[in-house]
């Protein structure tokens, strides 16, 4: 059966993100499991739209049947027909039992296979009543409130985020269509954005961002195709869009760190950033201070790392003074007892170091290598390893011998300590090819810095012993009191 839908949808050609979606100029089509059966949710009426439609939901007719076929009517007719067949799918069916109105589903699915073809077939612009039909029964099917699994008291790590379908909402056969619908009518040139604007309008869109915390990966996937669309086609939008997006961060960052749909998010913002004009407006850098920096906080950063790191480094790429201001902000969230997501800090460094201009860098080498030095320490290896594999980069390798009368003071200690006494080979391997860099590039500073080390190891010995013996003293001091005392 799941054969025959994806049959009957016309071919278009699917891609993994939104940025391929831009290049190819595609449609990015989910893909439907073999293995879900489906169940819609009640709608949330919040807009008169919402309530026509939710007045179809309160009872299925007692009559509930297929209605002509497109093919079977002359072409005077088919608008009056596709209207028809739309306040049809405006009924919502409870898939919790799958024995109940299996007719009836059916029969409403097939019909919306014949709305997407008629969408994707139409050649004249949509009037303004078709318009709101399709908006309608778009409302009727999609907003609704979002089953709770009640995942809070559960830890992050039991979950896998490359699993496409750890949660399958049962749905998804009659959602799948309905996006699908809704994403060819946005996206077809018959669609009029001023005429559309009024219906596809802020609510509506409220509504759309609301559904990103579904809990179904196809479901969000969808939903990021679309909001690109919406936002590539209306104009007028943009503003509010990236506005509302915002406070779906604030909230997750500062209040809930539960949110199921920031990745997606985050990867309509890499699309959006990529387009931003130069120089950057004052709103665009506030947005990276105040959104990008803090995603870094949550303890749930390896859910959305990836995505969050195209979009700072898109950034720095168009502005490259915004590099101090982006490693800075990396500084003040680094993590202290959090070995994984140390060694993702780490990687995004790299990343963020490799389009980072000279300039930048040398205004953030203290602050920056005395983090660094404090990694290369770490008694969890796989962090003193990721430190390490910075200098296998050959532009920051570039970098950092560039500037190694600063930077070499700060890490010497760390090399010296690593190179006596780490307890991992690997690390200590690592670590004389770091030191031999430093040496070929510089014999001269190198061998200062380490009889510097040795010279301050020295007077620290120094300064422990004659603290000790200090404490001896006392100790015998109030020894002898006390037997004083005593006697």
């Amino acid at each position: 059966m799941i054969k025959q839908i994806l049959n009957k949808l016309p071919r278009k050609s699917s891609s993994k993100s939104i940025h391929s979606d831009e290049r190819n100029n595609e449609l990015d089509i989910g893909v439907v499991s073999s293995t879900v059966v489906g169940v819609n949710g009640g709608s949330k009426p919040n807009s008169s739209s919402d309530k026509i439609a939710k007045s179809n939901t309160d009872s299925i007719p007692a009559s509930y049947e297929a209605l002509p076929s497109f093919r079977l009517v002359s072409s005077s007719e088919k608008h009056t027909l596709f209207i028809k067949k739309l306040n049809m799918c405006c009924v919502v069916f409870d898939f919790n039992d799958p024995a109940k109105n299996v007719q009836e589903k059916e029969v409403k699915k097939q019909t919306l296979l014949e709305l997407v073809d008629y969408v994707s077939s139409v050649t004249s612009k949509f009037n303004e009543v078709t318009i709101q039909e399709i908006t309608k029964m778009v409302a009727a099917n999609l907003f609704r409130s979002l089953p709770n699994l009640n995942h809070e008291n559960k830890l992050v790590d039991v979950y896998d985020q490359e699993d496409d379908e750890f949660f399958m909402d049962p749905s998804w056969p009659h959602l799948q269509i309905v996006y699908e619908l809704l994403l060819r009518f946005v996206a077809s040139p018959e669609t009029n954005a001023k005429l559309t604007k009024r219906y596809i309008d802020h609510s509506f869109v409220l509504k759309l961002l609301d559904l990103f915390d579904s809990e179904d990966q196809r479901e969000r996937e969808y939903l990021k195709t679309i909001l690109h669309r919406i936002y590539g086609k209306f104009m007028v939008h943009r503003p509010f869009i990236r506005k509302a997006i915002n406070n779906i961060f604030y909230n997750f960052i500062f209040e809930t760190e539960k949110h199921n749909g920031i990745a997606q998010l985050l990867e309509v913002l890499g699309s959006i950033i990529n387009g931003f004009a130069l120089p950057l407006k004052d709103e665009h850098k506030l947005f990276l201070v105040h959104v990008l920096i803090p995603l870094h906080k949550p303890r749930v950063l390896s859910m959305y790392h990836q995505q969050l790191v195209y979009c700072v480094c898109q950034f720095v790429e168009k502005d490259c003074k915004l590099a101090d201001t982006v490693i800075r902000g990396l500084l003040k969230y680094w993590p202290l007892t959090n070995s994984s997501k140390e060694v993702m800090f780490l990687s995004e460094l790299e990343e963020i170091l490799e389009v980072t201009q000279a300039a930048e860098f040398e205004k953030i080498i203290p602050p920056l290598f005395r983090q660094i030095s404090q990694c290369l320490n770490s008694s969890h290896f796989q962090v003193a390893e990721r430190a390490l594999f910075l200098w296998n980069n050959e532009h920051i390798r570039n970098l950092t011998t560039q500037n190694r009368k600063v930077i070499l003071p700060i890490i010497i200690p760390a090399l010296e300590k690593n190179t006596r006494g780490h307890w991992n080979q690997a690390v200590q391997s690592l670590t004389s090819n770091v030191r031999k860099i430093f040496s070929d590039a510089d014999q001269l500073t190198f061998q200062d810095c380490v009889v510097k080390y040795q010279e301050d190891e020295t007077k620290e010995k120094e300064s422990i012993m004659k603290r000790q013996s200090t404490w001896n003293r006392l100790d015998a001091m109030a020894a002898s009191v006390t037997t004083t005392i005593v006697k």
